[in-house]
């Protein structure tokens, strides 16, 4: 599965104003659940949650990735945003965080979860393609950003 096919306009957001950590999953998770696939909002917000507890999702180079897993969904639930100003993650390199990819997966999916997190990794652990969204305008600049690069970079 290619992270632009879990991706769409409505869950991407280019601007996202956020005050700290807590703020920031929790404006993920209200933006993930535009894409209408959470059956209980408040059980995918517990589990992105409690995932966080054991250590940040806060991975460097300016990038977290939140996620969980649970059955409240019905099929796998993302988001990304660009935030306005970076903040404090707690990231492993100790360095702010400007850019948040959110996934949430179902139990019983584990591999594709795990596979999909690898990816996001993968193609947000390269400067130059965090260098091109730094500049994007709007969701629809980020999805095909997403688009070209795992056409180029990724063997799907």
């Amino acid at each position: 599965m290619k992270i632009s096919e879990i991706l769409n306009e409505k869950i991407i957001s280019t601007d996202l104003d956020c005050q700290d950590k807590d703020d920031a999953i929790n404006k993920m998770i209200d933006l993930a659940s535009h894409s209408e696939l959470m059956l209980n909002i408040d059980k995918v917000r517990h589990c992105v949650f409690e995932r966080e507890k054991l250590v940040s999702t806060g991975v460097g180079k300016g990038f977290a990735i939140p996620h969980g897993k649970t059955d409240e969904i019905k099929d796998i639930v993302a988001a990304f945003s660009i935030l306005k100003n970076p903040i404090d993650f707690d990231s492993i390199d100790l360095e702010p965080v400007k850019f948040i990819f959110l996934i949430v997966g179902k139990e019983s999916l584990l591999n594709a979860h795990i596979k999909l997190l690898s990816r996001i990794s993968r193609l947000m652990n390269k400067d130059n393609f965090r260098d091109k969204l730094e500049q994007a305008k709007n969701p629809e600049e980020v999805l095909k950003m997403f688009r070209d690069e795992e056409q180029n970079y990724l063997d799907m």
